[in-house]
C-alpha cells in the first residue's frame, strides 16, 4: 500500500463533456443544468462541460454542437453550487488562447489542454495562457497507449515545465488493462511532483479495474461519467468508480447516495440509454483506435458492405488518430477494392 493510499482523491465528472459524443454533441441547455445541478448537490469536485472534442471543436468536421461554447459554460456555472468548480477541455488546433479567455469569463475554474501522446510541445503556449489567467491548468496526453511509460513520464515532466498544475494520460480506445496502469502511472509519479490524472474508456470493460489500478500506483485525480456516459463503449462509469473507491477506502468527499441521483438524472435526461460493449466496441480497444470514430466507421462500412471489425484492425495497423476521421473512408475503399 502506497504512502498516499488514505489521501483524497479528486474525482473529475466529465459527463458533460466527454458525454457529448455520445448524442453527437446536441445537449440543450436543459439536460446541461439538470445534471450540473445534481452533481453539484453530490459534492462532485470538477464538473467540466463542452463539446466533446473541447472549446473550439464545433465544426463540419467533427460535429456541431447545438449550443456554443459561452452558452454551455454559462449555463453550468450558473448551476453549479457549493465547492463544485466548472472544468473545460480544449486540443490546441481545435481551440485557441481566444477560446481560453472566454472560458475564464464564463466562469472556468480547471483548463485541460490536450496533445497526442507524443507532442506535449504544443501545449505550452496555451498552458501559459492558462496560469496567466489564474486558472488550474492541467494536462493530459490522448491515445497514451501509442508509447512506452518512459516516453509519456518524459512528457508529463515538460508539461510541468511549461506550467501544467497535473499531468497525466487518457485512454482513449480503452484499450489498457490493470498491469498497464501500474507501469505507466508508475513511471508518470516518479517524474512529476504534480497530481497525476487518469481518464479511462470501457472498451475491454476494464475502465474502473484501470482507474483503482491507476490509484494505487499514485494518481490523484481520476475522470469518470454518469453510467459511463461516452462514445462507443462509454468512459469509467463515475457512480461505480466512487462506490468502490469508498469501498477501497479512498476519501473522495462526494456523497455517494446523493451522486446515484445524479446518475439516475444522467440515466433519464441524458441518454437513450448506457452505453453498451458491443463487438465493435471491444474490436476498437483491441485495435487502440478511439473510440469517437464508432459511427462513422459503421455508416461508410455500411454504405460499402465491408466488415467494419475489418475497418478497425486497419485504423489501428495504421495508428490512425482523433483529427484523421478522413482515413476512415480511405480504409473503407481499400478494403472494398481488396474484396
Amino acid at each position: 500500500m502506497d504512502s498516499n493510499h488514505n489521501s483524497q482523491l479528486t474525482v473529475h465528472d466529465a459527463t458533460l463533456r466527454d458525454g457529448q459524443h455520445a448524442v453527437q454533441h446536441q445537449l440543450d441547455v436543459s439536460q446541461l443544468r439538470a445534471y450540473a445541478v445534481a452533481a453539484s448537490a453530490a459534492g462532485v469536485p470538477v464538473v467540466e462541460v463542452g463539446h466533446g472534442n473541447g472549446l473550439g471543436a464545433s465544426s463540419r468536421q467533427i460535429g456541431y454542437a447545438r449550443l456554443d461554447d459561452a452558452t454551455m459554460l454559462e449555463t453550468v456555472r450558473e448551476a453549479l453550487t457549493g465547492s463544485s468548480r466548472m472544468g473545460v477541455f480544449m486540443v490546441p488546433g481545435w481551440g485557441t488562447g481566444a477560446d481560453i479567455r472566454q472560458a475564464a469569463a464564463c466562469g472556468a475554474d480547471v483548463v485541460r489542454i490536450a496533445a497526442h501522446c507524443t507532442e506535449a510541445n504544443v501545449m505550452r503556449r496555451h498552458l501559459g495562457i492558462v496560469r496567466e489567467l489564474g486558472l488550474e491548468a492541467q494536462a493530459v496526453l490522448l491515445m497514451s497507449h501509442m508509447t512506452g511509460a518512459e516516453r509519456l513520464a518524459e512528457e508529463c515532466r515538460r508539461a510541468v515545465e511549461y506550467g501544467a498544475q497535473a499531468v497525466g494520460i487518457m485512454d482513449s480506445a480503452g484499450h489498457y488493462l490493470p498491469a498497464d496502469m501500474t507501469e505507466r502511472i508508475g513511471a508518470i509519479v516518479a517524474a512529476v511532483d504534480v497530481p497525476v490524472i487518469f481518464h479511462g474508456h470501457n472498451n475491454l470493460s476494464m475502465a474502473v479495474a484501470n482507474s483503482i489500478a491507476a490509484v494505487e500506483a499514485g494518481a490523484r485525480v481520476i475522470d469518470a461519467c454518469a453510467r459511463g456516459f461516452g462514445a462507443g463503449a462509454g468512459n469509467t462509469s463515475l457512480e461505480v468508480l466512487v462506490a468502490v473507491l469508498h469501498r477501497s477506502g479512498h476519501e473522495t468527499g462526494i456523497d455517494l447516495p446523493a451522486l446515484l441521483r445524479a446518475a439516475d438524472v444522467a440515466h433519464d435526461r441524458l441518454m437513450a440509454g448506457p452505453p453498451v460493449i458491443d463487438s465493435v466496441s471491444v474490436a476498437s480497444g483491441l485495435a487502440g483506435v478511439f473510440s469517437g470514430f464508432k459511427p462513422r466507421v459503421l455508416a461508410a462500412a455500411g454504405a460499402a458492405g465491408v466488415d467494419p471489425l475489418e475497418v478497425f484492425a486497419e485504423l489501428g495497423r495504421r495508428q490512425v488518430v482523433a483529427g484523421q476521421e478522413d482515413l476512415i473512408d480511405e480504409v473503407v475503399r481499400g478494403l472494398k477494392v481488396a474484396s
